[in-house]
């Protein structure tokens, strides 16, 4: 199979679907894949690394798009990206359509064929977005804890305190990678933490984190009394592929203190808060009921050498099985189409 690479061009986002060694693997199994030039220099891998493992070097989009039958991206296609996809496309990529129906318009009227990383649910797991989640989730600590920085806006608070002083309180709406991780990195900072989630297992690997992780049912008295206290409120709340609900409301924001802080990693499937709206790390903050959001929805970008190295792992098992010619036989990948033929076929979608 023609597979092709082009570089990223949403905003300040360095990652590349493939770092050299997993391009060379689809290589040495008989396929020809193609690069854009530049698209790996922010991962920190040059041109010159992917010629030598055999991959084909293109100067430009146009390039890519035109020789190739399967699409590999990071990031959902925008701008002139859409004018290079044509029907035969088979494209494999973060989509996220339930919040974006302009762009589930588009693939459709393009007429390809879309697969979503994040609608590959293999043996109940999430494999190509888990290790987005994670990142997303302690990044979303880091970028908190700099957004109560008195400088940056904040209310002047060290998540972890001191001999002397109370700990910052961290809520998080979810337990799942993003969550988990993002309740790992705050109880390891000295925060105190309290993590919601309805599914009892989650909550008890919640408690088992850490001393100082408090793991709750999100009743809504509960939410009310937690969010009003959070210094820093994360949203991770996951249904797969289907549009995020809406956890806490704008009441509940304008209840925090002035200064706090809202990371919510959901926003890329629309948002679990409701006065999240999407921004890029051009702009990443903005502030509602005094309060500051941070809700960029490409958070992994920030680290892409990290990202891709964590991504080409678990995405080039399914590369291979998709560039193998009898995909339409692998049930987690059929189960993973979210647009064919003009029409939208994931159940999450409608």
């Amino acid at each position: 199979m023609r597979i092709g690479i082009p570089k990223e061009i949403k905003p300040l986002e360095g990652r590349v679907a493939l770092v050299p060694q997993a391009a060379a693997d689809l290589v040495h199994a008989g396929h020809q894949v193609s690069i854009q030039s530049g698209a790996g220099e922010a991962s920190g891998f040059s041109d010159e690394d992917y010629a030598g493992a055999g991959i084909q070097v293109l100067p430009g989009a146009a390039d890519v798009y035109g020789q190739a039958q399967l699409i590999l991206k990071v990031k959902e296609p925008v701008g002139k990206e859409l004018e290079l996809l044509r029907p035969d496309h088979l494209l494999f990529s973060f989509l996220h359509l339930a919040a974006l129906p302009e762009l589930t318009q588009k693939l459709c009227a393009i007429g390809l064929t879309a697969i979503a990383f994040e609608t590959v649910e293999d043996q109940r797991r999430l494999p190509i977005l888990a290790p987005m989640s994670n990142i997303a989730g302690r990044i979303a600590i880091q970028a908190g804890t700099h957004f109560l920085h008195r400088p940056s806006g904040g209310k002047g608070l060290m998540l972890g305190g001191l001999p002397g002083t109370q700990r910052g309180k961290v809520v998080i709406i979810g337990a799942g990678n993003a969550g988990g991780n993002a309740a790992h990195l705050a109880a390891g900072m000295g925060a105190e933490v309290v993590v919601f989630d309805r599914q009892p297992g989650k909550l008890d690997a919640m408690m088992a984190m850490g001393s100082n992780i408090t793991a709750l049912y999100p009743y809504r008295d509960a939410l009310d009394e937690q969010v009003s206290q959070a210094d820093l409120l994360i949203g991770a709340v996951l249904i797969p592929g289907a549009k995020a609900p809406k956890i806490v409301s704008r009441e509940q924001v304008c209840s925090m203190q002035p200064g706090s802080v809202i990371v919510d990693i959901a926003v890329d499937q629309g948002g679990c808060i409701e006065t999240t709206r999407p921004t890029t790390y051009d702009d990443p903050v903005y502030r509602e009921c005094d309060v500051s959001h941070f809700c960029v929805t490409n958070i992994p970008g920030a680290v892409p050498r990290t990202a891709s190295l964590a991504l080409s792992a678990s995405l080039l098992p399914y590369c291979q099985r998709l560039a193998g010619g009898n995909w339409r036989e692998d049930d987690v990948l059929n189960a993973a189409v979210n647009v064919e033929n003009g029409a939208v076929v994931h159940p999450a979608l409608h």
